[in-house]
């Protein structure tokens, strides 16, 4: 696909991880399959084994509040039994791709999430409180950027 530039519209990167609870339900084709129809650009694709550094890395911005131990376990795939803690990590890159995949993603709270969204369609919570809500999706311009850089060295990503 070849994407133009506008300068009203900016061209953008944003990461995605399909978390342990989409990997874990089969739901990474279905996820993918929606992340494609935005129109978006998928750059750069890994499988990758999330380690509590990596883990506390990315959500550092969380630490200190009373869901940070819970975050880390689940992104670890600790709440499904998984023992290699892997994730998806994919950047896609398009005009406004951060609003684009955040729209397709839905809201975090997959009760809160509208029908037909990824989180609205296959998040739950679970009777432990804890969301299951599939993927993650980079927030603004500046959580794409620290992610895309946490989770890929520039050369994993296409020019």
């Amino acid at each position: 696909m070849r994407i133009s530039y506008n300068p009203f519209m900016p061209i953008e990167q944003t990461l995605i991880l399909i978390k342990p609870d989409g990997l874990y339900r089969k739901l990474t084709g279905l996820t993918i399959d929606r992340l494609d129809a935005a129109g978006l650009e998928l750059v750069a694709a890994k499988m990758v084994s999330v380690s509590e550094a990596l883990a506390k890395e990315h959500y550092k911005a969380h630490a200190g509040k009373s869901f940070y131990p819970n975050l880390i376990r689940y992104i670890r795939g600790e709440f499904h039994g998984l023992k290699d803690h892997r994730v998806l990590a994919m950047v896609y890159r398009g005009e406004n791709a951060i609003a684009k995949v955040r729209q397709v993603a839905g809201a975090t709270n997959p009760e809160q999430a509208a029908p037909g969204t990824i989180r609205g369609s296959f998040g739950r919570v679970t009777t432990a409180g804890q969301f299951e809500n599939v993927l993650h999706a980079s927030s603004d311009p500046a959580d794409a950027l620290f992610e895309v850089n946490l989770w890929f060295k520039p050369e994993e990503i296409l020019p």
